[in-house]
């Protein structure tokens, strides 16, 4: 209620999402009542169920039927268990829009990332992690930079973040998730990611659509 409140006291400046936990029985209900007064996702889904249950499927069916995506944290061994298996997911559901964020999902950037219980992984990386793999061959996958783990996953090896982003630049959206008060600088995690892709991105193109360009299309919301 709280946020729809904000979307309509400044229309055009706030959007605002429906959630609700997985597998409760109204889920469904909860969620659809706020589809209906102009939510333009579903989620954060964060909560503790595997990827590919049953209840979570039905979500992805009414992400895919009212055209809007669905937001996932994947956090091994606690949200959205089984990331090995999200694949089988974006193929049975390929008209749903799927975003991923969060530790395990920036973690399996790397083809050698073998310990799922290690969260913020350091250190070079090798391309082809199922990250890397889902956002290459699903054309219904994209990829969300926020917390520490999206900005841990573009300094942890700069040379392979160029060309990630480079390589995905139509898929990754800029995000924050967090209120940020200090809002610059190193006690700034948002402002933080910012400078790291502005850094990173191998052309100014690119860097726009990260920061902008893909979220307007994903959304739908229009040019300025």
């Amino acid at each position: 209620e709280s946020v729809l409140a904000m979307s309509r006291q400044h229309p055009g400046e706030f959007y605002f999402g429906a959630n609700e936990v997985t597998d409760l029985p109204e889920a469904i209900d909860e969620i659809t009542k706020y589809l209906d007064q102009g939510a333009i996702i579903i989620g954060e889904q964060k909560f503790s169920v595997e990827c590919d249950s049953r209840e979570s499927q039905r979500l992805y069916a009414l992400a895919g039927e009212r055209r809007v995506p669905i937001l996932l944290h994947f956090q091994h061994g606690t949200y959205n268990r089984g990331f090995e298996r999200f694949g089988e997911m974006l193929k049975k559901y390929p008209q749903t829009t799927f975003i991923g964020h969060a530790q395990t999902w920036w973690a399996n950037i790397d083809k050698n990332h073998a310990d799922q219980s290690v969260l913020y992984p350091k250190g070079p990386v090798t391309a082809g992690g199922w990250t890397d793999r889902y956002l290459s061959d699903y054309p219904n996958m994209f990829a969300d930079m926020s917390a520490g783990s999206g900005l841990n996953a573009l300094t942890r090896d700069e040379a392979h973040a160029t060309g990630f982003l480079d390589r995905h630049q139509d898929k990754i959206l800029y995000g924050s998730d967090c209120n940020d008060p200090v809002g610059e600088g190193s006690a700034c995690q948002g402002s933080q990611t910012i400078a790291a892709v502005r850094k990173l991105a191998p052309s100014k193109s690119v860097e726009r659509k990260i920061l902008y360009e893909n979220a307007r299309r994903l959304f739908r919301l229009g040019s300025e």
